[in-house]
């Protein structure tokens, strides 16, 4: 099972988690309720789930964020990149940049990202 990866409904039960986190597993019960139209045991499935893929914990009813958001988005890109790209950002940017040309302001902006890593 791939850690970043999650189905549309996996992605938006996180999110709600990220947004609410420490929250009471009877506070995320009724939150997915109302916004999902969940059951009670639909929520502890998918959080269980999730807590399998070490996102988050289940400390006795209390529900926290083992990966933050930024940590898991980061993730999900060096993956993207990793299997679509060969972990090569050049070439990301290069078949990028075929469809999409790059204003000023982002050209400008990549310039300052490479600026402040570059190494030595």
């Amino acid at each position: 099972m791939n850690k970043y990866k999650l189905g549309e409904m996996e992605q938006r039960f996180a999110e709600l988690i990220w947004a609410h986190e420490p929250i009471s597993t009877r506070s995320l019960t009724e939150l997915c309720a109302a916004r999902f139209n969940w059951k009670r045991t639909t929520t502890y499935t998918m959080l269980k789930r999730l807590c399998e893929r070490r996102l988050f914990c289940n400390d006795e009813g209390k529900v926290i964020a083992l990966m933050s958001k930024e940590d898991f988005l980061l993730g999900q890109g060096e993956q993207f990149l990793g299997e679509n790209f060969s972990g090569s950002l050049p070439l990301f940017v290069a078949a990028f940049t075929r469809r999409n040309k790059l204003s000023e302001a982002e050209i400008n902006e990549i310039n300052l990202l490479i600026n402040e890593h570059k190494e030595g």
